[in-house]
Order: C-alpha cells, then structure tokens, then sequence
C-alpha cells in the first residue's frame, strides 16, 4: 500500500497548533470530518482517543500515528505539521511535530498495519522530517511525504 493511495492534499495541514494531545487529537479528526461529509468529527475523535488510552501513539523523533477503525470506510490518511509541537507522551519525551492519523475500515486489519508501518519508515528519515516541518504550505508537505514514499 502506497501513502498516495490513503492521503490526499485536502487532508493536509501545515501550521498546525494544538494546546494539547486531546486538542490535537480533536483537530485531526476535523480534518478528516471536513473531507468527507459521512464521517461525524465527534466519532473520529472518539476512535482516535479510545486507541490513545491504550498507549500513546507518540512513536518518538518528533512523530505521532494516532489511528483507530471506524465501521466501513475506506483506508485513509490525514497529516498535520507542527512547529512547535505537542506533548504527546511519545516514547522519547519529545514533542510531537509531524502528526500522521489513520482511519481503516474494522476488518482489513492488515491494511491497516501496513500503512502504519509505511508512515513509520518513511518517517525514520531526520532529513524526511526536517523538511516537512520547514515545509511551506500543504502541497509541498503532502509532496515530500508521497516522494519518500516512493522512494522505498
């Protein structure tokens, strides 16, 4: 599975701001509501918080994957970058910058590890990083993630 396949540029936001997880966990799920008129922003957010109380989703190096499954939809990707950062109890302490939520469908549960996988090795890259946290507007966000993608 390929990222291109799963984000769309709609689903991108640069000059992210959050107060705090919950905050940021509430902002992306606005985001994949505004996208797609059938998902309701108050049932992402439930989905995405219900799987943070499990363990954080902050993998570390500035990274988040908040994800969760949600009836029948169709796989998809929303990412957000932020400057400053959000606590976002990851693994390393660090703030999270660069923020990557998954919706899947509650079966296919290999899809959705294998695009949580696919974010997570494009994302291991310090320079993949740098570039999408000094990244312009969504467009150009959306353009380094699907490059690097490709590239592995």
């Amino acid at each position: 599975m390929r990222l291109a396949q799963i984000l769309a540029v709609d689903r991108v936001r640069t000059g992210f701001e959050a107060a705090d997880k919950t905050a940021a966990l509430r902002a992306l799920a606005r985001v994949f509501a505004t996208s797609d008129p059938t998902l309701v922003e108050d049932d992402v957010y439930t989905v995405l918080l219900a799987r943070e109380q499990l363990a954080s989703t902050g993998i570390g190096s500035g990274v988040a994957i908040p994800h969760g499954r949600l009836g029948t939809i169709s796989m998809r990707a929303a990412m957000a970058i932020s400057r400053a950062g959000v606590e976002f109890d990851a693994l390393d302490g660090d703030r999270a910058h660069i923020f990557v939520a998954v919706l899947g469908p509650d079966q296919h549960t290999g899809d959705h590890l294998k695009a949580l996988a696919r974010i997570s090795r494009v994302l291991r890259d310090d320079a993949v990083r740098a570039r999408l946290i000094a990244a312009p507007d969504a467009s150009t966000a959306f353009g380094i993630l699907i490059a690097e993608d490709d590239l592995r």
